[in-house]
């Protein structure tokens, strides 16, 4: 039987700006390229790729590339849920879910992130429990920064390796 604490994690970050921009960020291919992905192409039902500035709808799939990555790495997925103001859930890697709760509380947006249905993997170079999980609070971070108004923290040199893409 699979240990169940290792198939789900929730992060909370906390950032001072409002709902709607932290729901933008997370909802249009410009958004998450402005602090999570290289480029970010989202595909209505139909097959049209979606303009940068427009929000994603549920049953969207996506391709989306990395920093530091060339384009034979990427991710495919599909969006499961989008209310349109506040939350968000997608396929993930391996399989897994993930939801984005974004919430006013003590009067700032929080973000609740959870990657639940994560794989049981028996190589640890390849669990995407811990990776995920790191590589979210590096995003997350970089969120904060942007969204904040500092830097964005990514690496964006290819030649260049390092964690922070």
């Amino acid at each position: 039987m699979a240990d169940e604490r290792w198939s789900k994690f929730k992060l909370t970050a906390d950032f001072d700006t409002d709902v709607r921009s932290i729901y933008e960020a997370w909802a249009t291919p410009a958004g998450l390229e402005s602090w999570f992905l290289r480029k970010a192409d989202f595909f209505a039902i139909a097959g049209r790729l979606r303009d940068k500035e427009e929000f994603i709808k549920k049953e969207d799939t996506y391709i989306w590339y990395w920093h530091g990555y060339d384009d034979n790495s990427f991710e495919n997925g599909q969006v499961l849920e989008n209310n349109g103001t506040d939350l968000l859930k997608f396929t993930f890697s391996g399989g897994s879910v993930v939801t984005v709760d974004i919430q006013t509380k003590l009067g700032l947006t929080v973000v609740e992130l959870t990657q639940e249905n994560i794989p049981e993997e028996s190589d640890p170079a390849k669990n995407l429990y811990v990776q995920c999980q790191t590589g979210w609070v590096f995003y997350l971070a970089n969120l904060k920064s942007v969204i904040e108004g500092g830097k964005d923290l990514r690496n964006k040199r290819f030649d260049l390796a390092s964690n922070f893409k």
